[in-house]
């Protein structure tokens, strides 16, 4: 995929800002972003879909910033480098896993594309 498509689709998946929500309203286990005080499911709809095409632009871009700080801790110059085992540990994964992050990591790291 040409890299200038892969940046369109990371654009794409923000459609929407996280507004962060009140401490009072967050206390209450049912009030999800306002959500279930909309009567429209037209609004209901659109709202709730800028939602989740926002959650996972954050938790696809998060598990980018996983995947760096994964390398830079195995990087082979630092002298306290961590084993792909010790990285899996610490990030609750498997070792298989970690070390596919990790090459992820610096592939983001070597391309530049740092999030």
């Amino acid at each position: 995929m040409p890299e200038h498509e892969r940046k369109e689709e990371r654009q794409r998946l923000r459609p929407a800002p996280l507004l962060f929500e009140p401490s009072e309203a967050t206390a209450d286990p049912e009030h999800f972003f306002d959500l279930e005080s909309m009567e429209d499911p037209r609004a209901l709809l659109t709202r709730s879909t800028e939602l989740a095409l926002a959650f996972r632009a954050a938790a696809d871009r998060a598990v980018e910033f996983q995947a760096i700080a994964a390398a830079q801790l195995a990087d082979p110059r630092r002298f306290d480098r961590l084993t792909p085992a010790d990285v899996a540990e610490r990030a609750q994964w498997t070792e298989d896993y970690a070390k596919k992050m990790i090459e992820f990591g610096r592939d983001l790291l070597r391309g530049g594309e740092t999030p």
